[in-house]
Formats: C-alpha cells, structure tokens, sequence
C-alpha cells in the first residue's frame, strides 16, 4: 500500500493509519459525501414508545454494522495486492460513510444514542478483515460478498421487524440495501472467491452475536 505521496507505507504505519480511521469512524462522520438523507423528505410520523425503542435498537445495529464495514474495507484496501482493488475497496469504505451518518442522524431524531461498543466493532472488524485480506485478493472479495449478502438479508428483516409507520427510517434502510447489494455484485464482478460453507456459518454467528450486543447495549 502506498500513500498518497508515492512513498510505501510500512506495517507500521498501517498500523496507525487503522487507529486513527477508527477513532474518527467511532467518533462518527458529521457530514456526507453530498448525498442527500434518504428521509429528507420524509414525513415525520407518530410511533408509540415501544415502536421507537425497536427503532433505535434496529438503527443502532445498523450504525455497528456500518462501523464494522469501514473496518472491514479499510483493512482489505491496506492489505490488497492489487492498486485497482484498493480503490474498489476505499471507494466502498467512502460510500459506507455515507450510511453511517444516516443510521446515526436516525437514531438522534428518535432520542436514542449509538452502541458503546463501537470500539470493539471496529476492532474486531479490522482484524478479521485484515487475516482474510492476507489469503489473498480472490478470497478478500469473496468475503466482501458474502458479507454484503448477508447484510442485504439482515437489512430485509428489519424491514419485515420495523413498525410499518416507521417511514423516515425505512427510507434509510431501503436506500442502503440498494448499496450494499451493488458493492456485493461488484466484488463479483471483480472475480470474488465463494467462501467455503464453515466460514460463511462463522459469518453469520458472528453477525448473530454483534445483532444481539448492539440492539441492547
């Protein structure tokens, strides 16, 4: 991995490269690329006391899988092989950013705050993603979509969970499944390496836990 300057960058300074877009992504963006918010336009409706609490924990899952997506994506652009691929991947870490900051602007408007374990998400995220970057770039973009798929089927169940009168909130969730499935047909498109079936269960355990964590804490 080079940086922007041409000069190659060690371990190192990957290293804190990683710590440092983990602590702004924990501290979270304040601003888009110049996306609009999805519920922009949206009219605000009432939901009862226990429909917003669902809200908010269904968004603050959605804001620790976004968390982990930039560590996922950063941490395989710094490992890449290839210069075309860590565009693909950093291009992806900026259009994620995007949801980050609608899942957190979400989440203030209906009173709620965003999971105290982000920390731990990014962390975890970035070294999963870094050991999978490591098997090489086929499988690194396997993994993206996988991920991607399975983010997809998990954004269809709250979907399916939110309360029907939720519409500025499903706005957001509608406007990232159409993301997230596009990064996943890209990683395709690009010559991704289909997980053997125990990784993808591992995934999908994993994801199980982070669910569970996030909408409580």
């Amino acid at each position: 991995m080079k940086s922007k300057s041409g000069a190659v960058l060690s371990l190192f300074d990957r290293v804190i490269l990683g710590i440092d877009h983990g602590l702004r992504v924990v501290a979270g963006p304040e601003k888009t690329r110049g996306r609009v918010y999805p519920a922009e336009d949206v009219t605000e409706t009432t939901l009862t006391n226990a429909e917003k609490s669902h809200s908010v924990g269904l968004m603050r899952v959605n804001h620790a899988g976004e968390v982990s997506a930039q560590a996922l994506y950063l941490s395989q652009a710094m490992f890449s092989k290839k210069p075309e691929l860590y565009k693909v991947f950093m291009d992806a870490a900026s259009e994620e950013k995007d949801h980050l900051w609608w899942c957190k602007k979400r989440i203030k408007e209906l009173g709620g705050r965003t999971s105290l374990l982000d920390g731990f998400w990014f962390a975890g995220a970035f070294v999963i993603g870094t050991g999978v970057a490591r098997l090489g770039d086929h499988m690194s973009l396997g993994f993206v979509e996988e991920t991607e798929a399975q983010v997809v089927a998990h954004l269809d169940g709250h979907l399916k969970k939110m309360a029907p009168t939720d519409m500025r909130s499903r706005s957001i969730i509608e406007e990232m499944r159409r993301d997230e499935a596009k990064h996943g047909e890209h990683a395709s498109e690009l010559g991704a390496q289909r997980l053997p079936k125990f990784f993808r269960r591992l995934m999908k355990l994993q994801s199980r836990c982070m669910t569970f964590l996030a909408y409580k804490v």
